[in-house]
């Protein structure tokens, strides 16, 4: 083990025990005999004990560590501090800017364990309520959590659409002529991606000669697909494949596993088909979008040809969940509305933090009083456009909701959602999460299992329980539109349909660009086969505000 090696074992320990708060005198002990490793001339491999206790910032204590990891290669107080240390704030501490203190505020403070959970936060602007953190290191924040992202396995769906609409445009426009789909787990609208799957009729050596030229780019070919790995981008597959073949290359990668094969054991592929659409024309069924090709019950429906038509970006008709100045959110009220009305919307539901949530600056009674206040008077402004009273209610350890009964009455609209002390087993969260949808004053379940896609893995439910209980209730289900969330999972979204769930597509917007977010959560919900009559951000002002008034009052 080189002098750097060891070095960097010694710094990083040296962090570590200052992310944690341990002895400072011992945490600077390690850190000083870190500088000096890498200062000196000669290997500490070449030195006997004597020498070696004898260096400047070194001594017999150091000293004997150093011995320790070139015989073992583990540091033992290193090995038992990283015990004590969630992966994901290790991750975190990785992070460009970002010294053990403003970690350890971040860990400790604002209870965030990942990268991912750090995003989010920053996104909704939580970090600027703790000092030391302001506008600035927000964006720093997020510019270095965009490069770590770039160079991880796993994308989202929403951070590779622009990179791979954009490449499939480029390409075509430099082979005019020939064919380009995009494919696989994209196209298929998978909440995460690995790779983009590409599919054309251009020749392998053309494609490569036509990526070659950038620098940095390194191509391996495996058969017909090329490999492509660019700097700071997901990887790109390029199926190379003969025009008469270019269709039926299109289906075969644009099918789960599961699909495919059912499909192949019942139907056969067309020779040279002129189009995805004819290969199930020639079957006798109905057209499966690439996006329900996941399970093989959905043949079913296509031989019966009772494939629904899924919902669509223009069919929301309204902006439910969103945050504005009046807690974490970064835009009015007023101009909030203003967007709205801009993009054709016919409605806005303000759902601002409720008093619980104290890191996102949670509205106490008497700020609800005088944002409802100025609620009224834009409404008279506005009309007929219409903003809606609402809150996004935490939901308390015990299954309450953060306001009695006075206030929770006020409102137009409350969504329950949970936001702390995530770790629960399943029995935990069932009662917490039920107790909530029972209560008489929850409109939205919000983002029901409070998963960050990447980061952090929802607490556990029983989703079918959870579904059946928000139809007895009378409790609609969000489809959490953040790119990060999408959640309902789409996988539960048939079951809920099935039950007579009506679920609602919200974008959980903290500034006005967040509003586009809609599109992110329709894209997920398609893959359920989630339909307009089921979603309620699809229903009309006056369909919505009918809904409204048919809820049970207590």
């Amino acid at each position: 083990m080189t002098n750097y090696e060891i070095a960097d074992h010694f710094s990083f320990l040296s962090k570590l025990m200052d992310l944690h708060g341990e002895n400072a005198f011992r945490s600077k002990s390690f850190g000083v005999a870190s500088f000096y490793l890498e200062k000196f001339e000669k290997e500490v491999a070449d030195m006997d004990d004597a020498e070696l206790f004898a260096q400047k910032g070194i001594g017999e204590s150091m000293g004997r560590y150093i011995r320790e990891l070139q015989t073992t290669g583990k540091l033992s107080p290193l090995e038992e501090i990283l015990a004590r240390t969630p992966q994901g704030v290790l991750d975190i501490m990785q992070i460009k800017g970002l010294g053990p203190k403003k970690v350890a505020v971040i860990w400790k403070e604002m209870g965030i364990e990942s990268v991912g959970e750090l995003e989010y936060a920053c996104n909704e602007n939580r970090l600027t309520n703790f000092k030391g953190f302001g506008a600035k290191t927000q964006e720093a924040i997020l510019q270095n959590i965009t490069f770590i992202r770039a160079n991880q396995g796993f994308h989202l769906w929403a951070e590779v659409q622009g990179i791979a609409n954009t490449l499939t445009t480029q390409l075509g426009r430099a082979n005019a002529g020939k064919l380009f789909s995009l494919s696989g787990a994209y196209r298929r609208q998978m909440p995460t991606v690995e790779c983009i799957d590409i599919v054309t009729d251009t020749p392998a050596a053309t494609i490569q000669q036509q990526f070659g030229i950038t620098p940095g780019i390194k191509i391996e070919a495996q058969g017909d697909v090329l490999l492509v790995n660019a700097p700071n981008q997901p990887l790109i597959k390029v199926h190379c494949t003969s025009t008469a073949s270019f269709y039926t290359t299109l289906f075969n990668t644009c099918c789960s596993d599961a699909f495919l094969q059912a499909f192949n054991e019942r139907y056969k592929i067309p020779e040279s088909p002129a189009s995805e659409e004819a290969i199930f024309e020639a079957n006798g069924l109905q057209y499966i979008p690439a996006a329900q090709r996941e399970f093989a019950e959905v043949l079913d429906k296509a031989a019966k040809n009772s494939l629904q038509q899924v919902i669509q970006p223009t069919d929301i008709k309204g902006i439910i969940h969103n945050h504005s100045t009046w807690s974490d959110g970064m835009n009015t009220i007023a101009d909030m509305a203003k967007a709205c009305m801009d993009k054709g919307y016919e409605y806005l539901v303000i759902s601002d933090h409720s008093q619980s949530a104290y890191y996102a600056n949670g509205l106490s009674p008497e700020r609800i009083a005088a944002q409802q206040t100025e609620i009224d008077n834009l409404n008279a402004k506005l009309a007929p456009f219409r903003i809606f009273k609402s809150v996004e209610a935490d939901i308390l350890g015990d299954g309450s909701l953060d306001y009695n009964e006075s206030v929770l009455k006020t409102f137009d609209l409350v969504i329950a959602s949970v936001h702390s002390n995530l770790k629960m087993t399943q029995e935990r969260a069932m009662e917490r999460v039920l107790t909530a949808i029972r209560n008489p004053y929850t409109t939205i379940l919000g983002h029901p299992t409070g998963r960050l896609l990447l980061s952090r893995e929802g607490y556990p439910l029983d989703h079918k329980m959870i579904i059946d209980e928000c139809v007895k209730h009378n409790v609609v289900i969000e489809i959490n539109a953040h790119p990060r969330r999408l959640d309902l999972d789409w996988t539960w979204v048939e079951y809920a349909m099935q039950q007579g769930a009506l679920l609602s597509i919200d974008p959980d917007a903290h500034v006005i660009g967040g509003f586009d977010d809609v599109y992110f959560g329709v894209m997920a919900a398609q893959k359920g086969g989630l339909t307009a009559k089921h979603n309620l951000s699809s229903f009309s002002l006056k369909e919505f505000e009918a809904f409204l008034a048919k809820k049970p009052k207590p």
